[in-house]
């Protein structure tokens, strides 16, 4: 039996953890050619040794670099990029440069890809927003601005490229590494709040957003769209 993505080429970009790394095992599973690509291509080829999937070089953030990756990989029919740097923290600790990497890794580095990739991109596009933009929270500022803008930059893309399919995906909180940095009793203690209070009673999970992400490439007839996979966080 044939599957979803069967013989199509899905360039991935971002880290080799988390929901990159959900996105391309769940990609291969569909039967896709994947290309892995970030600012470590060395890292990136050692976390996927076993699975035999190609790693490539790019900085979303630098015009060269997204030009070149686009120059080597050639036609493609799908591409996700996942990168992201959160600018996180209350208003009196913001600041500019971190807004501004911000801004250029997730809505900048995106509109830059589109760009390039255009004229050899056959089918999807596919970029993250967040749970922030439809919720905003005090010091996550920086954060709901840049998901809010990327949510309307996937709008506006998916006129600019059609008949390419541009679509996002809106995680909630998602049960990656990027907690860690709380301790282990902190990340508990927050999973276990968003747990009881959203209305799925769950934390999400890198498998969720990589189904998301299958559905955003393979539905032909979605696209101008964010799909809000939060367990329903923003209604709480």
């Amino acid at each position: 039996m044939e599957t979803a993505l069967e013989g199509q080429t899905v360039v991935v970009i971002g880290r080799p953890s988390g929901i990159a790394r959900a996105v391309t095992l769940a990609a291969l599973a569909e039967g896709a050619h994947v290309v892995v690509a970030g600012r470590d291509r060395v890292k990136l080829a050692a976390a996927y040794e076993d699975e035999g999937v190609r790693a490539e070089e790019v900085d979303v953030t630098v015009d060269e670099s997204i030009e070149a990756l686009a120059e080597r990989l050639g036609p493609i029919e799908h591409l996700v990029t996942t990168a992201s740097a959160r600018a996180r923290g209350r208003l009196g600790e913001l600041e500019r440069e971190d807004l501004r990497k911000s801004f250029d890794t997730k809505v900048i580095g995106p509109v830059m890809l589109a760009k390039h990739f255009a004229q050899r991109l056959t089918r999807s596009f596919t970029l993250f927003s967040g749970v922030a933009a439809f919720k905003p929270a005090v010091g996550f500022l920086g954060v709901a601005i840049t998901n809010g803008a990327a949510d309307f930059l996937t709008r506006s893309l998916s006129l600019e490229l059609a008949p390419v399919r541009v679509n996002a995906i809106s995680p909630g909180v998602i049960d990656t590494g990027i907690w860690d940095s709380m301790g282990e009793e902190g990340k508990q203690a927050y999973f276990e709040h968003f747990r009881t209070h959203n209305p799925a009673r769950r934390i999400g999970t890198p498998g969720d957003i990589a189904s998301a992400v299958v559905f955003a490439m393979t539905n032909p007839f979605l696209t101008g769209v964010t799909l809000r996979v939060d367990g329903g966080e923003p209604l709480t």
